[in-house]
């Protein structure tokens, strides 16, 4: 038995890294997927391809979850599409990276837009249909960052400690409906991104881990399958590290 039979999900930002490996796994544990993507048409197209070849319905929506009507939008069409939305993965997300000396408003904006605006955004316009159902899963993606801060992230940081506020406010509204919210807060993950990044800087960074090595996209996707899925029907308003230790 699968864990996530006919299940239907929307997951948000999953043409690379961390929302490509959910978007995979929840194929392979039968969840029909509904994905979203800024900009990367061809990525997109593959995925969707890759996603279908495992024997589900996958289907790609070029969206920004930042924008209000945009969500409103996708919610309707992957409802009308596939017919019920059981699962929401906010996975979106984006870093400027600055010193708070230096770091511009501009910069500051944008990522709370992305990462924060674009959770109340889409959580908005799923909880209708799911509270029509009695069930859902609303499954949020802070990170370590968010619970610990970083220098250089305050920006990043607030967005993803807010999602962690958030979430457990909408666990609260919810509940008597059968619809939870969860978190994920991941670690150092290794992806396209820091594959990038110079060696014994990334070393330097596993070694400084308990578990003593980066995580990986699939270490985040099992997470996610977990709170998806009817296993975790108990459990609303948590957020689970998936961080080898770090927090």
């Amino acid at each position: 038995m699968k864990l996530l039979e006919n299940k239907t999900a929307i997951i948000t930002g999953a043409t690379r890294g961390i929302g490509r490996g959910i978007a995979l796994e929840y194929a392979k544990q039968g969840a029909h997927v509904a994905f979203t993507y800024s900009s990367s048409v061809d990525a997109a197209n593959d995925l969707e391809k890759e996603l279908s070849s495992l024997g589900i319905k996958a289907k790609g929506y070029q969206s920004n979850a930042a924008d209000f009507d945009s969500a409103q939008e996708l919610a309707k069409e992957v409802l009308a599409e596939f017919g019920s939305i059981d699962i929401l993965i906010n996975n979106a997300g984006i870093t400027k990276d600055n010193l708070l000396m230096r770091i511009s408003e501009d910069d500051f904006d944008k990522v709370i837009e992305v990462n924060l605006k674009s959770v109340f955004n889409l959580t908005k316009a799923v909880i209708r249909p799911m509270m029509k159902q009695r069930s859902g899963s609303i499954i949020n993606m802070s990170s370590v960052v968010g619970l610990k801060g970083n220098a250089g992230q305050s920006n990043y940081a607030a967005s993803k400690s807010g999602i962690i506020g958030f979430s457990k406010s909408v666990a609260l509204e919810l509940g008597s409906r059968n619809i939870r919210s969860n978190v994920i807060a991941p670690g150092f993950i290794e992806t396209e991104m820091t594959a990038k990044l110079d060696e014994a800087t990334v070393q330097g960074w596993r070694n400084s881990i308990p578990l003593k090595r980066g995580g990986t996209t699939q270490d985040i996707a099992n997470a996610c399958v977990f709170l998806g899925s009817d296993m975790s029907n108990y459990i609303t308003g948590q957020t689970l590290s998936v961080d080898g230790g770090m927090s």
